[in-house]
């Protein structure tokens, strides 16, 4: 049986996808996210960037009133909406969405809740364009590296942290399966075996696994 390692601990239905495709896992949470506390001197937002899940739950319970949402992967602009926000655009990464802002909202002000380990690609080209943007940290991400002797299939990566968390004690010596481009860039510091997610969500990287590893 073909077994795989995933650096994010699955829901039950994701776990069936491998496990009914035949294929062994382990998991762990290779990062762990903190919500931190910050101060704002607003409170009223016209156009604000969210690039994860983890942003978004961060601002929770905060007197943050936001009339306009710009952000990435499906799953944070369903989580968005759930949550009563309006989504104006939405991308598969930062660079897509940078480049959609770019395009149609170069006139507009732009406030980012992120991360402390945030990606410099998004920030960096709207400065270039000279659109404004301010940004505000409201989660910290930590790594937790951990070592493992078994050989594993396939790994999968959800996050370019999730992969400097692993590389702190392992070598990639098998498929990487990332959910898209920008953690596969960091993967590919390490390794060239990569394949990524035809959609960046972590179903779309199952897919993928079970394509590859289903008849080894």
């Amino acid at each position: 049986m073909p077994s795989v390692l995933s650096t994010k601990k699955l829901a039950l239905n994701q776990k069936e996808l491998l496990l009914n495709s035949g294929i062994g896992f382990v998991e762990y949470d290779a990062i762990s996210i903190k919500s931190i506390d910050f101060d704002l001197k607003k409170e009223v937002f016209e156009n604000t960037i969210f690039t994860s899940k983890n942003a978004v739950r961060a601002i929770q319970g905060k007197d943050i009133k936001i009339k306009n949402c710009f952000c990435v992967g499906e799953k944070t602009a369903t989580f968005l909406n759930e949550k009563g926000f309006s989504v104006l655009e939405t991308a598969d990464n930062g660079t897509d969405l940078a480049q959609k802002i770019i395009q149609k909202h170069r006139e507009k002000q732009f406030h980012f809740f992120c991360g402390n380990k945030r990606r410099e690609e998004l920030p960096q080209l709207l400065k270039k364009s000279n659109i404004q943007l301010s940004e505000t940290v409201v989660y910290k991400t930590a790594l937790n590296p951990k070592k493992f002797e078994s050989h594993f299939d396939g790994i999968l990566f959800f996050s370019p942290s999730a992969v400097q968390s692993f590389t702190k004690k392992n070598k990639i010596n098998s498929i990487a399966f990332c959910i898209g481009e920008t953690t596969a860039n960091e993967v590919k510091k390490h390794s060239e075996n990569v394949v990524i997610a035809s959609k960046p969500s972590i179903e779309n990287v199952i897919v993928k696994v079970v394509s590859n590893l289903k008849n080894i």
